[in-house]
């Protein structure tokens, strides 16, 4: 299908904003200008804006039983629109999930139009419009979630994802490349493969590396999100004293692992987990002068004025994750302290409670890192923070460029 006389062979990107009252990642994709949530682990594309005379898709389809493969577990289903449901020419339904509130709502599945700017990645290049599935949503279902947004957009490894719909409707490749913004400037999203540039001098291109070292990321079968193998997690290069096995995703249960989340705005880390890894940064920074009481939700603070910079961030001891192959994904002070005020720097890391998963890597411990998403070999590039390479998320040229 030609787009704009042009065939639509090339990816597609499009900014990413950080809403400074939620931390939650937008994303603008849609056709109406409203922008969507970003979900690493969402299955489905969901929008409160479905016009009232949207054409919803039979019951009986095969892409009914896609939508609902995934039903959330607090999700009750109705007796209808479901696959399987004695009328084969009933509207499907779908059980979009809003993951911030936990809440879930009932909607029909329908063909929506969207819309992104293709690119080299370098710069964008010309408008493709596109069709994918969507649910619709009931508008309470939008509590807890930026205002102006209309609704979600599932980036997990699924079919009925943005980043899977893209490449089979565009015919392009099923990778996508993340760059979340820090706040106050925009990030950039590149669905379909390709080079990946920002400006730097001279400008950088990331991507082809990142593919040439990737680690593979694991499924678990009771979701769509993306989870890491980690072995282990070091202090200034000293091991984290934490339980066998405490990282180990339970593949038939579904449940522990070490996982991406875009809506946790910091790691959030298993009691077992969490307290060891903050007696050993605890004591690795134990000369840094601290605030007391410290700053809530975080246990740990520190005197800003007491702590160097570097191009990493404040001066302390890296946090590695031990990654499958001898990787290690390095959390420099830009990704393990977040300063709160003039005087107050802030252990960046939260204790969840005691359930799944292991360890949930939130969206500060992302931000100014390039992940790179390959759904065919199921596999994760990781840049490392970009500021150490004197560039940024922000740094995407957004200035319309030559498709010559």
């Amino acid at each position: 299908m030609a787009v704009d006389g042009r065939p639509p062979s090339r990816p597609i990107v499009t900014r990413l904003g950080k809403d400074a009252t939620t931390s939650l990642y937008t994303i603008s994709v849609g056709s109406g200008g409203a922008p969507l949530v970003v979900d690493l682990a969402g299955p489905l594309l969901w929008s409160s804006t479905c016009p009232p005379a949207h054409h919803a898709i039979r019951c009986s389809s095969s892409v009914c039983k896609v939508a609902n493969r995934n039903h959330p577990a607090n999700c009750a289903h109705s007796d209808g629109g479901r696959p399987g449901y004695g009328d084969r020419r009933c509207a499907c339904v779908a059980y979009p999930y809003n993951p911030v509130s936990g809440r879930c709502g009932r909607g029909d599945v329908t063909a929506v139009r969207l819309s992104a700017n293709a690119t080299d990645g370098k710069n964008p290049l010309f408008l493709v419009s596109f069709s994918a599935f969507g649910s619709c949503a009931p508008g309470g279902l939008l509590a807890s979630l930026p205002s102006g947004a209309a609704g979600v957009a599932g980036l997990s490894r699924l079919p009925l994802s943005l980043p899977s719909q893209v490449a089979s409707s565009l015919k392009v490749e099923r990778q996508f490349a993340l760059c979340l913004p820090s706040g106050g400037g925009d990030g950039a999203a590149i669905f379909g493969g390709g080079p990946f540039q920002l400006l730097a001098a001279p400008p950088m291109e990331l991507a082809e590396g990142l593919r040439r070292n990737p680690v593979p990321f694991l499924k678990n079968p009771k979701n769509g999100a993306y989870y890491l193998r980690v072995t282990g997690i070091a202090v200034n290069q000293q091991a984290v004293p934490i339980p066998p096995r405490a990282l180990d995703l339970d593949v038939r249960r579904g449940t522990g692992g070490v996982t991406l989340s875009t809506v946790d705005p910091y790691t959030a880390l298993r009691p077992d987990i969490y307290r060891a890894l903050l007696s050993a940064f605890d004591a690795a920074t134990s000369g840094i002068p601290r605030v007391t009481p410290p700053a809530k939700p975080f246990e740990m603070c520190y005197q800003a004025s007491a702590l160097g910079t570097t191009r990493l961030g404040f001066a302390v001891a890296n946090i590695d994750l031990v990654l499958d192959g001898g990787h290690n994904w390095t959390l420099p002070g830009g990704s393990s302290l977040v300063q709160v005020n003039e005087q107050t720097v802030c252990f960046a890391f939260l204790e969840m409670g005691p359930s799944s998963p292991a360890i949930a890597i939130g969206g500060f411990q992302m931000e100014n890192n390039l992940l790179l998403f390959d759904l065919e070999k199921e596999t994760l590039g990781i840049s490392s923070l970009l500021s150490g390479l004197r560039t940024g998320c922000g740094g995407f040229n957004f200035t319309m460029g030559s498709s010559s």
